[in-house]
């Protein structure tokens, strides 16, 4: 394992992040309520460019009981979908919503002085 030095933790703004090629390892860091988090850049579903996908809040159906829609509902968690086909991953704990087989891979991330450190497999 290699530490990688990404540069002042202040570079990344709430909600947005950066994608690296470093070492043969591709990988998305993105800040998120205040906290820096990075996924390898692979879907676990047919290993897409996941951190390239769009980044918005989750978005959830609200159903009465009788199973009718009661439109769309927003939650303040933000996840990342793959632009190949779809698949979306809460992007603090990098599970998919539906599925808890599959998830991303992380990248240890740490910030000393202000700088971020990437820790590569």
């Amino acid at each position: 394992m290699s530490e990688i030095l990404l540069g002042p933790a202040s570079d990344f703004s709430e909600g947005d992040y950066k994608v690296y090629a470093i070492e043969g390892e591709e990988f998305g860091v993105f800040r998120v309520d205040g906290d820096l988090v990075a996924w390898r850049n692979q879907c676990p579903h047919f290993q897409g460019p996941v951190c390239q996908g769009r980044v918005f809040n989750r978005v959830s159906e609200a159903l009465a009981e009788d199973r009718t829609s009661e439109g769309l509902c927003f939650a303040s968690e933000r996840h990342v979908v793959c632009p190949w086909h779809g698949f979306e991953f809460d992007l603090r704990t990098g599970r998919h919503p539906g599925d808890p087989r599959y998830r991303l891979q992380k990248i240890d991330l740490a910030v000393r002085d202000d700088m971020v450190f990437a820790t590569l497999p």
